[in-house]
């Protein structure tokens, strides 16, 4: 299971690319196909985030769900709409439908 430290070593890593992607559209001679590759990474990184925070969330909220807490369906709720957020970009998820 991934850890916060992994979680601190992934948004170093989507920071130094994200810095690199800045610096060769404003200084760069902007090669498109360095862009795209950068572009490719970022997205890499970030789901592998966003992955590792459900598994944290999954694993937090488990015990909870399992001894009957009334907090499992709100836990489940949240992991639903990011994962919908991700593959959709989610801008009218959960936005009060209850």
């Amino acid at each position: 299971m991934a850890s916060l430290k992994d979680t601190v070593n992934l948004t170093s890593q989507l920071t130094d690319l994200t810095n690199q992607l800045h610096s060769e559209l404003t200084e760069g001679e902007v090669d498109f196909e360095k862009m795209v590759r950068l572009a490719d990474e970022i997205s890499e990184h970030a789901d592998s985030l966003a992955a590792a925070f459900s598994r944290v969330n999954e694993a937090l909220t488990e015990p909870l769900e399992q001894n009957g807490g009334g907090n499992g369906d709100r836990a489940g709720g949240r992991s639903s709409r990011s994962r919908s957020r991700s593959s959709s970009n989610g801008s009218d998820d959960g936005s009060g439908d209850d």
